[in-house]
């Protein structure tokens, strides 16, 4: 992919930060759940003990690295399509921001390490993201490509969606009061709802003039959503599936779920609470 905008002035930057001591095979297992892409691994990390790190100062705007401002870049394209569909439906979109940050970060839902991947943190409406997960997502699962790389950016925006819908306010109404099977299968529809999300980003951001699709794109979106399903990252942590543990759903129905806000380019049609696709 393309980006011919100037980029989202809309970021953060705390990059230079130092590091995070966490002992043991505490660090190992956050690392495997952190590539699951979900917002609820702050609230675990936060409860670690952690080790004196410094908090860079952030720097607001848009940076000027190409790293930086190829996300830059994604988030202005996120923000354009979701401010038409707001509007569409006659409501206001509020942009996040988007925290790029190294070894450690501190959010509204806690401290959080890169191990646990990329996170949206509903506090303060702001995805975070140390950009080294993209060497993991490239070495580590296969799935590399700079259209895998704004998959993951837009997967996190769709959480922030969620969260402006209300719909995210409503899983976390029953935590607690449902049992963790229920509850596991709860957030695997929250998880590949905002899948569809990413899925209709993709869909109108190719119309927008800033943007130019390649051959190849939407492939590797497909591929990094199966590169990071639960039954995938359960046999790649050695051990046997576990369906009642799922929390993100297989690399299959991640993949559908992608394909079909792509296809459908319809917000509508990604009711995954009610679908009997899962």
């Amino acid at each position: 992919m393309r980006w011919l905008g100037k980029g989202s002035s809309n970021v953060e930057d705390r990059r230079g930060g130092g590091g995070l001591a966490i002992g043991g095979g505490l660090g190992v297992i956050l690392v495997i759940l952190g590539l699951f892409f979900g917002k609820d691994f702050t609230s675990l990390v936060s409860q670690l003990p952690v080790g004196d790190a410094t908090q860079t100062e952030a720097k607001t705007g848009t940076p000027s690295d190409e790293e930086g401002k190829f996300v830059s870049g994604v988030l202005e394209s996120t923000e354009m399509v979701w401010e038409k569909e707001f509007s569409n439906m006659g409501r206001e979109y509020e942009k996040p921001r988007l925290v790029l940050f190294t070894n450690m970060v501190q959010s509204a839902c806690g401290n959080a390490s890169s191990a646990v991947g990329p996170f949206y943190c509903p506090g303060d409406h702001k995805v975070y993201i140390d950009l080294s997960f993209y060497n993991e997502l490239k070495e580590r699962f296969g799935a590399a490509g700079d259209f895998a790389q704004a998959y993951v950016i837009a997967h996190e925006v769709g959480h922030h969606v969620q969260n402006l819908l209300g719909i995210s306010e409503k899983l976390d109404r029953v935590r607690g009061r449902v049992s963790e099977k229920e509850y596991n299968r709860l957030s695997v529809k929250l998880e590949l709802q905002a899948d569809f999300l990413a899925g209709v980003w993709a869909n109108k951001a190719r119309n927008l003039k800033e943007f130019e699709l390649e051959p190849g794109d939407i492939e590797e979106a497909l591929n990094a959503a199966s590169a990071v399903g639960d039954d995938k990252l359960q046999q790649q942590a050695g051990g046997e599936v576990v369906p009642d543990a799922f929390t993100h759903g297989t690399s299959a129905q991640r993949m559908y779920w992608f394909k079909k806000g792509y296809e459908t380019g319809d917000i509508n049609q990604g009711d995954t609470f009610s679908s009997s696709e899962l």
